[in-house]
């Protein structure tokens, strides 16, 4: 299913290569030289203006030395609507309308690099249309806990994966001179108490599983702004965190980029000063001159309790980032903006079309012969629900949203009769916290049954040849600001999901969700299922075709999906949401997949599942040696065949196990996955490459990662739970 799509992504990526060349030892030398001759020229009142906003998106200006206002700009899947400058009303303006793409667990599960790539490019180029410089995302925090409001958001459960699509975004998006801002440095994974909760984890945790995609980000990505996180690790905000922000990620990953709060997160000046903070953005506070990067950063210099110098570097970081993005060179800053073309629409469907995710098939109800259908019932609040508007600050004013009842009509209308029935009521209301969600939001549950809309729904489905279900969650429950409180559908979706199976047993049930919740019962009595997220303005086109077979879904699923909601480690040993303002990470680094087979506890859907309308084989699984020194690469190949009859895309997964070792590890972990697509009858020879270094584990004893000797086995499969094939080496 190799569109055309593809072929113009491969020609973006070849002009991009040239556009964002890696500088030189002598650029580098040129900006630094051009950095240090306008930090002297500055007075420390106009060092210290770069250092915070002036409004809610800016910073200020320095006329006289030709350094323009700076722009930022929400935008993890989309460049965000205009807020006012000093408070979060929109500006109402008429042409700030905008691409918007699947949002982050979509984004990670067409596990498609290239796609990853692409989609930071047409950010990069809205984002500059836009005439934005920084663009605030990615969020590359791991999924720990199936409720955390903010899932959606980020990818994935593992930290391989998000470090490998992070990367290509970041290179995607930078080569469009816009610098990304990746987020949120560190451990944020729950919004609950977000701004005053501490992190209690072990350096073993952190180093395996919530740092990767930061240093990748850093050190591989390039990425020129980290944005810190609100709560607290070892006693100190992330914002004044001097382990994190000073020793990690400047001393040992060489980050020379911008260290921001996120917005309100700053709570110091002369401890942020010296941890490394750069650049204090705000919500509460109206008054610019009194933040703790204002005014008192400038007293704290004068009564000589940090030394100007330290100002300078900060004022250095900031202009390097405005340099390499062309900030300073005004002929230069805006040449690469364009925004909602027909190649960014397209874009936006390819994505959509490799997120969705075929979870079961029973009798091949799918893809669905509409030759042999007369009508076709479309159930669920979601069939027509709108979602680009919310998850605070993740909201985007998209140029459009296909529906996916619209798209249904529009492109089975003519021949088939489609009637709808809503299903079920949205009867939750999601309440703001103050300060735009700084402070904790809520919302109203409302998981009663509506019967007069049941009763509808089981009618209209029984009057008609295939129902259609599209219910799941939406941005009442995956929100910036709020944790769910429960895994279970809301609104009684699976009694409606039930009577509408009875009444029509050609039911394909359509999950619309950013985060796991419970598919026990549905994967009992569903005949088919796809999963098809907050999945853009694309989306509703997206499904359609895929439930018609148009396209052949490759997705897979970036987290596991567990039998209950006390299966999960952070609820299963009472780490959620903590307790005292205090969460302990008790799991370690049994987080996701690695729990689940760790304990040898079942799932409704593993991590990497995701079904096909073809079927694949897999053979001659082999390394280019069987030993390895440290410093080495393992080159694992085999062949992939698409045994079946329509063209379609596998993603391959390698995963690793360590059987002997000093410390305890997981039975596997993902370190390597190639999505490759094949026609009808096609073979490929695939490659994965495995460096032997990311073999190790990080020893606490030594403080830094170790591969120890000896045999290692590696299994190729097409989910965490569904090995192909095996073979070992030996690492000397």
């Amino acid at each position: 299913m190799k569109n055309l799509i593809t072929m113009a992504v491969l020609s973006f990526c070849m002009t991009a290569a040239v556009s964002g060349a890696q500088p030189s030892d002598k650029d580098d030398q040129q900006i630094e030289k051009r950095i240090e001759k306008l930090v002297r020229k500055m007075t420390l009142e106009e060092k210290v203006s770069l250092l915070h906003g002036n409004s809610k998106f800016y910073v200020s200006e320095i006329k006289r030395l030709g350094i323009p206002e700076w722009s930022l700009s929400d935008g993890p899947h989309g460049v965000r609507a205009e807020i006012n400058r000093h408070d979060w009303g929109y500006a109402n303006w008429t042409t700030d309308s905008s691409t918007y793409f699947p949002t982050g667990t979509a984004f990670a599960a067409a596990w498609n690099p290239e796609l990853a790539y692409y989609r930071g490019e047409v950010l990069g180029e809205e984002a500059r249309w836009r005439k934005k410089d920084v663009l605030l995302g990615p969020g590359v925090n791991i999924i720990r806990s199936p409720l955390c409001g903010r899932n959606f958001e980020y990818m994935s459960e593992d930290p391989y994966l998000n470090s490998v699509l992070a990367v290509q975004y970041i290179q995607g998006l930078q080569s469009r001179d816009v610098a990304c801002s990746v987020k949120h440095f560190a451990l944020n994974n729950q919004e609950t108490n977000r701004t005053t909760v501490e992190v209690e984890c072990s350096e073993r945790a952190l180093r395996e599983i919530y740092l990767p995609a930061f240093k990748a980000a850093v050190q591989e990505g390039g990425a020129l702004t980290v944005m810190a996180a609100y709560n607290k690790y070892l006693g100190d905000w992330c914002a004044e965190n001097k382990y994190l922000a000073r020793d990690i990620l400047r001393d040992e990953w060489g980050f020379k980029g911008v260290y921001v709060t996120d917005w309100g997160a700053a709570h110091s000046t002369v401890k942020s000063a010296i941890a490394g903070l750069d650049l204090e953005m705000g919500t509460n506070i109206e008054n610019y001159d009194d933040w703790y990067f204002a005014n008192p950063l400038i007293e704290a210099v004068k009564k000589g309790e940090i030394p100007e110098s330290l100002v300078d570097e900060k004022v250095g970081n900031v202009l390097r980032v405005m340099i390499k993005t062309k900030v300073l060179d005004p002929k230069q800053r805006f040449n690469q903006g364009s925004i909602n073309t027909s190649e960014h629409q397209q874009a936006a469907y390819q994505a959509a079309a490799e997120a969705i995710v075929l979870l079961k098939n029973k009798e091949d109800l799918l893809p669905l012969d509409v030759s042999s259908v007369k009508s076709i019932a479309v159930i669920g609040d979601n069939a027509t629900r709108k979602h680009s508007n919310g998850g605070l600050s993740s909201e985007i004013k998209a140029l459009y949203e296909i529906t996916p009842l619209e798209a249904i009509r529009t492109k089975l209308g003519d021949r088939v009769k489609v009637n709808y029935a809503q299903g079920y009521e949205k009867l939750s209301t999601f309440i703001e916290g103050s300060n735009n969600g700084q402070n904790a939001g809520s919302f109203t549950d409302g998981n009663q049954l509506n019967e007069e809309l049941l009763k509808e729904a089981v009618e209209t489905a029984r009057n008609s040849d295939v129902a259609i279900v599209i219910g799941g969650l939406n941005h009442d429950y995956d929100t910036e600001s709020s944790d769910r409180q429960y895994m279970e559908l809301p609104y009684e979706q699976v009694q409606l999901i039930q009577e509408v199976v009875k009444a029509n047993p050609r039911t394909i049930v359509v999950i619309v969700a950013g985060s796991p919740v419970n598919m026990a019962a549905l994967d009992i009595c569903a005949p088919s299922i796809l999963w098809a997220w907050y999945n853009g303005m694309e989306g509703g086109n997206a499904l359609a075709d895929a439930i018609t077979g148009k396209v052949n879904p490759s997705g897979k699923m970036p987290f596991t999906t567990p039998v209950t909601l006390e299966q999960s480690p952070d609820v299963a040993l009472g780490n959620f949401p903590g307790r005292d303002l205090k969460v302990k990470y008790e799991e370690d680094i049994l987080v996701g997949y690695r729990w689940y087979d760790t304990k040898q506890l079942p799932v409704v859907y593993p991590f990497g599942y995701g079904l096909s309308y073809t079927d694949f084989s897999f053979a001659g699984l082999s390394t280019d040696k069987k030993s390895y020194g440290p410093d080495e690469t393992v080159k694992a190949t085999f062949t992939l065949t698409n045994t079946g009859k329509r063209d379609g895309a596998e993603v391959a997964q390698l995963y690793v196990s360590d059987p002997e070792c000093s410390v305890m590890r997981p039975v596997k972990e993902l370190k390597g996955f190639k999505k490759v697509f094949l026609k009808a009858g096609e073979s490929k020879q695939v490659e994965i490459d495995i460096p032997v270094s990311s073999l190790a584990f990080y020893s606490e004893a030594q403080k830094q990662f170790v591969v120890e000797p000896g045999t290692f086995l590696l299994h190729l499969a097409t989910s965490a739970h569904d090995i192909k094939a095996d073979t070992s080496i030996e690492v000397r």
